[in-house]
């Protein structure tokens, strides 16, 4: 970094190669001078920037909308040169269980169990490479079916069957979709066991996967000093870059903890042969700072996961703050964002904390969000395997730059300029700060100095009048003898290129936002299901899927079914009970479902509203539930409170139709079209979503469901 002073001046246009004439009555306007220099060598390389899709359900809706707005969606998100145009696609390998905003499905529900066509992870990934056949992948597990751990709430007591499983998801990629994974996690956020780890390396091996690498170890720091005192978990990972390499897999790394920095980098620099063969250390939310181990490893550092922050123009801000300083701070050569699309209820937890919303597939509304046209300030004008500069980039009046090369003569320039209280990220606490409006002089050395023209394009979040200005392409800039300035003003996101392929691109708006169908009924009738979830329900805990009950003679053949009949290895706190949910939150309405309890004497379903948690706080959940149980006796319940109960006749294996009506303070309740109860007094809560589920984990089926709200 250069000299700095303070000078009298004009805010410059973009196209202006210099400082103006001084004006009279202006504010001092600090300037300073900046060097880009490529002569002695480039800086760490560049590896993309990405997002998640899961952990959990953030995609949930997404697949219910109709064309051509699903396929406008994936554009934005994923078409090089487009909008967001990502470079790294995260998936969860679901594991039936709740993993923040609902339960993604198993590919393996039981253990003699195999479906490839669950869920929409699939779909999405191929959707992706579909538009960017260089996106790298990611597979991670939240959760794992219950068998896996033989009634335990612990993966690794046999790991020989949790490697098989994780396995299993990567050849059925492979076999029925046509995907290569990049890398597969061990447990997200959660504890590791070496055992494990060498477990699935060595079955990973004995298949051929040389090409997979493993993320070790997706939580804490307790690995390295497991690694410290267990040689053969080094030996494991040593076996990974050997045998990568023998197959002339030189391209594939291997990403090391995927959570915190202290532990693993410091077993590195303490162990050469771990050194040796760990590529990428990652860390999750690190505040754009890593720590001195870590740097000193010399290895690559990503943000394997970060953002997780409103999609407003604060978000914007949280979002161009880190991209850049994530590198300038900390090093880190690659930011994943949490989550790719808020393409669920809005009030699930996080709401609205992807990159874009598309929570309206019953409307076709989505909206592009400005973090959208932030990432493309960086990922339309690079591509992993571009070089940083070696440059300090923080500005003297606060804010930051980065400067990447394709060692071709190319230059991208990113200049941000976000201030502190519009770009404060959910996590972790921002320290105070100050930015400035400033005058920033670039000098192009090396390489560089006969550049004579750079594209411009510019984004401004104007949180005063909220007219914020996105990625605009504004006139080229003149490089005069490698020299050009620009005035910076506070909130403001530049990129400066020699790349002329960035676009701006749109569809025509899509329909207005509109409130979910006041009269929603699905009768489950469809044969060959496009997914295997019925739109618009968001499991909760349990998942519900297309069923065909081929031995019911009469209207019951296409159902819907919960299938987990096992309490799965858990991320959190799910429900006793397995609940999907759907709709907006009302707070009068009318529930109407036919049932079926698969389960002998104490089995039982539940129809229910105004139910108001779900998510990591499902367990909490409350609303109005009525059920009816395999005994013959039913229960109307709010939250822990049981308000009515008694006989109601309903047996196992057959069909019967509950209605729940909830008007103001007062429900009813009917079976088989005759009132059951009626009158009950309901004081809170006092909206959120209609609702069906069962008593435990057990088989049921519900047909011909219907809601009528307001």
């Amino acid at each position: 970094m250069g000299c700095a002073a303070l000078l009298w001046g004009t805010i410059l246009l973009a196209c202006s190669c210099g400082p103006g004439p001084p004006r009279a009555g202006a504010a001092p306007l600090l300037a300073a001078t900046y060097v880009l220099d490529d002569a002695n060598g480039l800086g760490r390389e560049f590896d993309g920037i990405g997002a998640v899709s899961g952990g959990g359900a953030t995609s949930r809706l997404l697949v219910n909308y109709q064309e051509p707005y699903r396929s406008q969606i994936l554009d934005y998100l994923f078409k090089p040169n487009f909008g967001a145009s990502l470079h790294i696609l995260k998936v969860e390998i679901g594991g039936d269980a709740q993993s923040t905003d609902g339960t993604e499905p198993s590919h393996m529900h039981y253990e003699n169990d195999e479906n490839y066509f669950r869920g929409y992870e699939w779909w999405l990934m191929k959707e992706a490479k579909k538009r960017n056949p260089n996106i790298k992948l990611i597979g991670l597990p939240w959760a794992f079916p219950g068998w896996i751990g033989k009634g335990e709430n612990w993966p690794y007591d046999y790991p020989d069957i949790t490697a098989y499983y994780i396995i299993s998801w990567i050849l059925g990629a492979k076999q029925y979709h046509d995907l290569d994974i990049d890398y597969v996690g061990i447990w997200n956020e959660r504890a590791f066991s070496s055992k494990y780890i060498k477990v699935l390396r060595h079955s990973l091996d004995r298949l051929g996967l040389w090409n997979i690498g493993i993320i070790a170890a997706d939580g804490d720091w307790n690995i390295s000093k497991e690694m410290l005192v267990d040689p053969y978990l080094n030996d494991a990972i040593e076996l990974l870059r050997y045998t990568l390499d023998k197959h002339g897999l030189e391209q594939v790394r291997i990403i090391a903890s995927d959570r915190l920095w202290e532990p693993i980098s410091f077993v590195m620099m303490i162990d050469s042969e771990l050194h040796g063969v760990v590529d990428v250390i990652g860390a999750h939310y690190p505040g754009t700072k890593t720590v001195q181990n870590a740097i000193l490893t010399g290895k690559k550092l990503w943000s394997s996961e970060d953002y997780s922050t409103f999609n407003n123009d604060v978000g914007a801000g949280c979002w161009a703050r880190i991209l850049n300083q994530n590198y300038v701070n900390g090093n880190m050569t690659s930011t994943i964002a949490w989550n790719l699309v808020a393409s669920y209820y809005e009030e699930l937890p996080f709401g609205r904390c992807g990159l874009m919303t598309a929570q309206e597939p019953w409307s076709g509304h989505y909206k592009v969000e400005s973090p959208i046209w932030i990432t493309a300030h960086t990922t339309q004008f690079t591509q992993p395997g571009w070089s940083y500069l070696q440059v300090d980039g923080h500005l003297e009046g606060g804010g930051s730059f980065v400067a990447l090369t394709d060692g071709l003569g190319n230059l991208t320039i990113i200049i941000e300029t976000m201030s502190h209280n519009h770009s404060k990220c959910i996590r972790p606490p921002l320290p105070n700060f100050n930015v400035i409006p400033q005058r920033a002089t670039f000098y192009l050395r090396g390489s560089f100095y006969m550049v004579e023209t750079l594209q411009v394009w510019h984004s401004r979040l104007d949180f005063e009048s909220e007219n914020s200005s996105l990625f605009q392409q504004l006139h080229p800039l003149q490089v005069w003898e490698g020299r050009f300035s620009l005035d910076l003003n506070v909130d403001e996101v530049y990129t400066l290129t020699t790349l002329k392929t960035g676009r701006k691109c749109g569809f025509p708006e899509p329909p207005p936002p509109q409130p979910f169908p006041s009269n929603y009924n699905d009768d489950f009738n469809i044969r060959n299901p496009p997914f295997s979830e019925a739109p618009n329900f968001a499991d909760q805990t349990g998942v519900f899927e297309y069923f065909v009950n081929a031995s019911d003679p009469g209207d019951h053949v296409f159902t819907l079914r919960q299938v987990v009949v096992q309490r799965p290895i858990t991320w959190v706190s799910d429900a006793d009970q397995t609940i999907s949910v759907i709709g907006n939150f009302k707070v009068n309405m009318t529930v109407t479902c036919d049932i079926y309890i698969e389960k002998p004497r104490d089995g039982g379903v539940f129809i229910a509203g105004r139910v108001d948690n779900g998510g990591i706080y499902v367990r909490h959940s409350k609303g109005v539930f009525f059920w009816v149980f395999a005994d013959g006796t039913y229960r109307v319940t709010a939250g822990k409170e049981i308000l009515m109960k008694g006989l109601a006749g309903v047996r196992d294996n057959a069909w019967h139709t509950l209605t729940l009506n909830i008007q103001g303070n007062s429900a009813s309740g009917l079976l088989n079209g005759y009132p059951l109860w009626e009158n009950v007094t309901v004081s809170s809560p006092g909206n959120g979503w209609a609702a069906l589920g069962t008593r435990s984990f057990e088989f049921a089926q519900f047909d011909n469901f219907q809601v009528q709200a307001c």
